[in-house]
């Protein structure tokens, strides 16, 4: 029954392929409460109460196009496969197939709910206990009916793939959204939550907008339940309502009813309920349908019956289903309201199978329901009215859409899918949808333009525009594929006889007057009075002899001049909208509109990377990849990176790439992050160092085309762009060494030590802000305080001059007096190659010799002579560091800062603490760590303070101290404590991750970075105020925005810590980039050393931890000259200050 192809007036359940399941067929002419038509006029229950007039054969979308259409939404993200959920391709259209899954009992758990379903002739299936709980959601998408005038005129693909005016920034993937993705959200997520299993049918001839909470109650539930929701009595009069008794069960479903009918349904409020087209059938009552499927005459309404020769019969869904089991009728006035005998005999066998079940209804509080009519104005109102506060849906004035000169589009005016090149005005109260038009053109109030390309805009220059409707259709008649346009009137009545009706908004005499044409031109001489109307009207060229037609064949009729335009309109072979529907070509129209969609993408991609904005062009990259546009997003990328003339600017369109590249692999080949070191792609690197960037972005795109054939080349590939992005990262961040000034010192003694000691830094907010990109493109605030742990400044370098042309690199223990771990001598500038590799044995050191100067590298000097030409022979350095690795305190930035300052002073240079922070921004560039700002702030400035970055180039970062109240510090340091986790920090491909979402602007993250710059400022206001509990709310804070910049950086051992430790605390946060290391913890009571120590030695699962005492370094790094023999190793015993 339900897989069968229906004929002449047939209908029934059938498989809609690709409209998330199965439905039952409904024409698109059925008002909104999506009753439909017999054969013949019949009453509905014998009760006063006429059903809509007849119809013919309803149609529905190709099943080819429908499927691929479902297939490419499940790609993109808008319908998601989950266990339960089935999209059955191989049983398309098999009898039974609407409500197989369904069968079994409905007690269990609550179903899981399917977008598809397979055949009841499958055992298998039936079998298959997903199918035991699961609720179906079927959406029928029908074209409408034949020569009725019902088919929706103003989208060529029907009411379903209504193009809304709306974008979804969170969708994981970009496309356009239509009614049917917002039925099927709506569905989905709100109204089918929690309901009992069965078969939910859904009409998509309206637009629905649901609360978050319906407030439906299952609890009980048996039978059959109905949808409606409130509305007006005035609109129930062209629409179906429900008739129910005190239970909330239907007695009758009334239809344009009279004013005493629908007064009759309407509830305290004066409202009634409107029937909504959206109906749940338990799965005992779907089965109980299924087993008519075989029953004539209802046979006739699947291929089985159909192949056996049986008639067709055409049946409603709420009229002959639906109304079966409603309590008010009995059976012989539900049997005779079937009209002839066919109908007549199926309802008698619907009484028997359904009448037993319960029917109710259920009407939702807050929502409503549009319906999508062949009107003009009324569509065009629908389009214009925003939705409520109960939709979640965005309506916006231009969705997926670019617009050179937004400022013409008046409020009140939508633009969805189009490309609007110049100047073009457009007034209050018009839409466009899947436009390519070039300006000056001004289009005035109420009209509709639709399908025009480029090719149509100097046929509209000059044009008076105003309350019409003006589309282009793609038709295919047998082989020939060709563009028609169609005009029309916004007050037009596609069925009004010549004799009461308009066309062009103008009565059809007025128009014959001024245009020439007569009646004969549009019907033939047989064709009754009553007959002629603008939906028979063959006004709309098609091919001509001689002439090749385009849209000026249908706009002269606006405004007729010569007498050349009448002969040529006259000359050509014309088609009625009647005549056109069969022929519209809704590949070809989807085809189009996807072409434009990506055309006007690429505009975007353009205004977004040139425009430094914060929109993700991920979802864009998505689609394009799912669909096919990967090389024109490519292409568009590699010209953006080539030209811009920007580094910044450049390194997003290459990160860009590498997402294109990724998506692609389609989550195959490996991780994304990785090594982006081959030698094949040295070649292009090494332009982009040189700062050829339109040399090196060609390069790299040349590269790229070898490694497109297996999703572990594109991952690989992706690694590089990554790589390539970091280059341009750092020529963007290096130009923060504007900021370094260095000047001269006394050159200390040979053997004379320069020492430097410095704190830890704790971060208390706006971590991440200070991480290039994110400082320079969106700006950044991080609250940083210099810490003493355990009493002691645990982090420091001392630098010697030697007699010897050479470069000593010594790595102790914990402290200065502490034993040597490892030691590097560098006596050729080739030793010093490596200093770009941070894992290479002293990198850091040897990139602090370069980025000081103090070494000239590259160069042809070697070594052995710069050493002694300079300095009179080499350098010995020595560093130390209290800290574990991976605490999160800072250590390597600061110790890089600590080198530095020792480093200049000891080679007769002086730089200031403002420099030094710049210089460290340099250094790490240069040593392709790519860190932040925050760390070298917080230990190279004294106390309390907060430091900022604007969104700019060249990157500065300014720091303002904190002024906190007097003895506050004292409080501090007797409420802070540092906790080691026992856990090493992992921080590999951290920062990679946390660069690529930035890059690719997800929502969260941008939000995120909001949030972590504006939690800083409140963090310093809480200090600036010595609030205690306020600055705990922002650590806590603080840790929830670490954790969404960088998912999974939470161990399951800190977990159980920071639950353990939360009672006793005002906040808490893990120190750095989290993942392990340090947790610092603020009490309520102050020197809670021991007390913590005791409860996490009774809490299980933690590990080796300590706990440690900090306090606030108010005095800041120092550096000492300090007088020592050469060959004496013994630490210094007098300290000499400098």
């Amino acid at each position: 029954m339900v897989g069968g192809r229906l004929g002449q007036g047939g209908r029934w359940l059938r498989h809609r392929a690709g409209a998330e399941g199965v439905g039952w067929r409904q024409p698109a002419g059925e008002a909104p409460c999506g009753t439909q038509t017999c054969k013949s006029p019949r009453r509905r229950s014998g009760r006063g109460s006429a059903e809509p007039p007849a119809s013919h054969r309803a149609r529905l979308l190709p099943a080819g196009l429908l499927l691929s259409i479902r297939v490419v939404r499940t790609q993109r993200g808008s319908i998601r496969c989950r266990p339960g959920v089935r999209h059955s391709s191989a049983q398309l259209g098999t009898p039974g197939s609407a409500v197989a899954p369904l069968l079994g009992g409905s007690s269990g758990p609550r179903p899981r709910l399917a977008l598809g379903c397979g055949s009841a002739h499958h055992p298998r299936v039936l079998a298959d206990p997903l199918a035991r709980d699961t609720a179906v959601l079927t959406m029928p998408a029908w074209r409408g009916e034949e020569g009725t005038g019902r088919d929706f005129s103003f989208d060529d693909c029907g009411r379903a793939f209504t193009c809304l005016p709306v974008e979804e920034p969170g969708a994981p993937a970009e496309a356009l959204v239509c009614n049917l993705d917002s039925l099927l959200w709506t569905m989905t997520h709100r109204l089918c939550v929690g309901s009992p299993p069965g078969v939910w049918v859904c009409s998509t001839d309206m637009l629905l907008t649901v609360p978050s909470t319906p407030g439906i109650d299952w609890d009980s539930f048996q039978g059959v339940r109905v949808i409606a929701v409130p509305g007006s009595q005035a609109y129930a009069r062209n629409h179906g309502v429900y008739l129910t008794d005190e239970q909330g069960l239907v007695c009758d479903i009334i239809y344009k009813g009279t004013e005493a009918q629908i007064q009759q349904c309407a509830g305290a409020d004066g409202t009634v309920p409107l029937v909504c087209g959206v109906v749940f059938f338990s799965s005992d009552a779907a089965e109980q349908l299924l087993a008519t499927h075989v029953i004539p005459p209802l046979d006739a309404c699947t291929y089985m019956g159909l192949d056996s020769g049986a008639p067709p019969i055409q049946l409603s869904l709420f009229f002959d289903i639906v109304l079966c089991m409603a309590g008010g009728l009995t059976e012989e006035e539900f049997v005779k309201g079937g009209g002839d005998a066919d109908v007549r005999s199926a309802r008698s066998v619907l009484w028997a199978a359904l009448h037993a079940f319960p029917l109710s209804m259920a009407c939702i509080p807050h929502a409503s329901y549009d319906y999508l009519t062949t009107s003009a104005s009324e569509h065009i109102s629908s389009l214009n009215l925003l939705p409520g506060s109960a939709s979640h849906l965005h309506f916006c004035k231009t969705a997926h859409s670019h617009v050179d000169q937004p400022c013409l589009l008046e409020d009140g005016s939508l633009v969805t899918n189009c490309l609007l090149e110049g100047a073009v005005q457009l007034a209050a109260g018009s839409v466009i949808q899947h436009c390519h038009l070039q300006g000056p053109l001004g289009i005035g109030p109420g009209c509709l333009l639709s399908g025009l390309g480029v090719d149509s805009s100097v046929a509209l220059q000059g044009c008076p525009l105003r309350d019409i409707v003006l589309q282009g259709h793609h038709i295919r008649l047998h082989d020939l594929s060709c563009r028609v346009f169609t005009l029309t009137g916004r007050l037009d009545d596609w069925q009004s006889p010549a004799e009461e009706g308009t066309y062009l908004n103008m009565p059809w005499a007025e128009f014959f007057h001024r245009t020439g044409i007569r009646e004969g031109h549009l019907w033939d001489p047989e064709t009754p009075p009553r007959s002629r109307c603008l939906l028979s009207a063959r006004l709309f060229p098609v091919l001509h002899a001689r002439e090749v037609l385009g849209l000026e064949d249908v706009l002269w009729l606006l405004s007729p001049g010569a007498g050349g335009q009448l002969a040529r309109w006259q000359g050509a072979w014309r088609m009625s909208w009647q005549e056109l529907l069969p022929c519209l070509d809704k590949v070809a129209e989807l085809g189009a509109r996807q072409a434009l969609f990506f055309l006007q993408g690429q505009r975007k991609v353009r205004r977004v990377l040139l425009g430094r904005q914060d929109c993700s062009l991920l979802p864009l990259a998505r689609s394009a990849v799912h669909e096919g546009y990967h090389e024109v997003l490519l292409g568009t990328l590699d010209e953006v990176a080539s030209t811009a003339g920007d580094a910044g600017i450049a390194a997003r369109a290459l990160a860009c790439i590498a997402e294109v590249l990724g998506c692609m692999a389609q989550g195959e080949g490996g991780l994304r992050s990785g090594p982006a070191a081959n030698r094949e792609w040295a070649s292009a690197f090494g332009l982009l160092e040189s700062g050829d960037i339109p040399g090196g972005v060609q390069e790299l795109a040349a590269e790229r085309r070898k490694w497109m054939s297996s999703p572990a080349l594109l991952v690989r590939a992706a690694r590089h762009y990554e790589g390539a992005e970091q280059i341009l990262v750092r020529r963007a961040v290096m130009s923060s060494c504007q900021f370094v000034t260095v000047g001269r010192a006394e050159l200390p003694p040979l053997g004379q030590w320069v020492r430097v000691a410095c704190p830890a830094r704790l971060d208390l907010s706006g971590g991440w802000s200070d991480t290039p990109p994110i400082t320079y493109e969106h700006g950044g605030a991080v609250v940083d305080v210099a810490m003493l742990v355990d009493g002691c400044r645990p982090i420091g370098a001392r630098v010697r001059r030697i007699s010897e042309p050479e470069l000593r690199l010594v790595t102790l223990g914990g402290t200065a007096e502490s034993q040597v771990v490892a030691e590097l001598v560098c006596r050729e500038l080739e030793h010093l190659q490596d200093y770009c590799q941070p894992h290479a044995p002293g990198a850091l050191l040897k990139a602090a010799f370069i980025c000081t100067q103090v070494v000239q590298f590259p160069s042809q000097k070697p070594l052995r002579a710069q050493l002694l030409d300079s300095f009179g022979g080499g350098f010995e350095v020595h560093t130390w560091s209290k800290l574990p690795h991976g605490s999160g305190l800072g250590t390597s930035s600061i110790l890089a800062g600590a080198v530095m300052a020792s480093l200049y002073r000891a080679a007769g240079k002086a730089a200031s603490t403002q420099s030094l922070i710049h210089a460290v921004l340099h250094l790490e560039q240069r040593l392709t760590t790519g860190g932040g700002w925050q760390d070298q702030v917080g230990g190279l400035v004294p106390g309390i303070k907060i430091g900022r970055s604007k969104a700019q180039l060249p990157l500065r970062v300014e720091v303002e101290r904190i002024l906190v109240p007097e003895g506050f510090t004292q409080t501090l340091n007797d409420h802070l404590l540092l906790v080691y986790t026992g856990k090493t920090r992992l921080a590999r491909n951290l920062l990679q991750d946390v660069v690529r979402n930035w890059y690719a602007r997800l929502p969260s993250i941008v939000e995120n970075a909001n949030m972590l710059v504006s939690n800083a400022e409140e963090c310093a206001q809480a200090l600036r105020q010595g609030n205690l509990p306020l600055l705990g709310k922002c650590l806590d804070r603080y840790w929830q925005q670490k954790k969404c910049m960088a998912p999974g950086c939470e161990p399951l051992a800190v977990s159980r810590m920071m639950d353990a430790l939360r009672p006793h605390l005002y906040g808490q946060c893990l120190a750095g980039a989290g993942g392990g290391g340090f947790l610092y913890v603020l009490t309520k009571a102050p020197r809670q050393k021991e007390a913590l120590h005791q409860i996490l030695t009774n809490t299980k699962g933690l590990g080796n931890f300590s706990i440690h005492s900090i306090e606030v370094d108010t005095g800041g790094f120092s550096v000492e000259v300090v007088g020592h023999h050469l060959k004496d190793s013994s630490p210094p015993k007098e300290d000499m200050a400098v």
